[in-house]
């Protein structure tokens, strides 16, 4: 079976909102990483984060490293909220990997929330297993 590895910076993360639709697309958790600094975080809403890679004023992004089958990994973005798409991010190490991003006209007037370095550091949301 083909796997992907797929890089989530919000409620797909363990213990949030949305990680039963990942455990549901066969989803297993990988570790957890950072982004290298060039992204920017906004909170949507205060129901999710959108993440933007840009050419400066960026930081690195606390995410989850998941693996799922391919053949899953439409159905897991098709359960995210409208807006949110798959594209490439850059790891902390250089490595790249699919990623979770957000549609430019989706973070258009919402909270930033770069500075806290992420979702759950935003929310206050930490996992402990």
């Amino acid at each position: 079976m083909n796997k992907t590895l797929l890089a989530v910076n919000g409620t797909l993360m363990r213990g949030l909102e949305l990680n039963h639709n990942m455990i549901a697309a066969q989803g297993e958790f990988v570790r957890e990483d950072r982004t290298d600094a060039c992204y920017r975080i906004w909170s949507i809403k205060d129901r999710h984060p959108g993440m933007q890679r840009v050419s400066s004023g960026g930081v690195a992004v606390s995410l989850e490293v998941w693996e799922l089958p391919m053949a899953n990994l439409g159905a897991l973005l098709l359960s995210e909220p409208a807006g949110l798409a798959i594209g490439k991010v850059v790891l902390a190490d250089g490595s790249e990997v699919l990623g979770v991003l957000a549609e430019a006209w989706l973070v258009e007037g919402q909270k930033e929330i770069t500075a806290s370095g992420g979702w759950r550091e935003y929310t206050g949301h930490h996992y402990s297993p």
